[in-house]
């Protein structure tokens, strides 16, 4: 419920990834509710992780569900894993208007202001979308820019 409240006004900040603010806002919640630091430190991981492929799937089952589901919702990946009749179910309680084109103006909105957080995320991608001008860090030029001597 609070993965992507990071990319909303009143949670985001601009030195953040979004995906840390949800975090830090679904954390604070949790413990302000009387749930357990440890509870609470599992729903961070999962939320902070949740647009990091190929680790979530690796930790707790919650922290991987929340990144299936994600995947599942935004992307349709394994969407074949549900039955047609499941599918029309959801998206009659939960409808799609224009779902596609509306997500990534979300995640524009959320991410254009921090460009530099979306470094080595797919957000790059996003704000590379809605900005022709826009140019992405490149991690090859990041270590042959290094100051470490040879």
């Amino acid at each position: 419920m609070f993965h992507d409240l990071g990319l909303t006004e009143k949670h985001r900040t601009t030195g953040r990834r979004f995906e840390i603010d949800g975090a830090e806002t679904a954390r604070t919640f949790l413990l302000d509710h009387g749930y357990s630091e440890a509870d609470a430190r599992q729903v961070w991981y999962a939320i902070a992780l949740h647009t990091t492929p190929g680790v979530p799937e690796h930790l707790a089952p919650e922290i991987g569900l929340v990144t299936l589901g994600v995947e599942t919702d935004v992307l349709g990946l394994d969407l074949d894993q549900i039955t047609p009749e499941q599918i029309a179910e959801v998206t009659a309680a939960h409808p799609r208007p224009d779902f596609k084109n509306r997500i990534l103006d979300a995640f524009y909105r959320g991410v254009k202001d921090r460009p530099d957080t979306t470094f080595g995320t797919m957000n790059d991608d996003v704000i590379a979308h809605f900005d022709p001008a826009f140019r992405r860090t490149d991690f090859a030029r990041v270590i042959l820019g290094s100051a470490w001597p040879e």
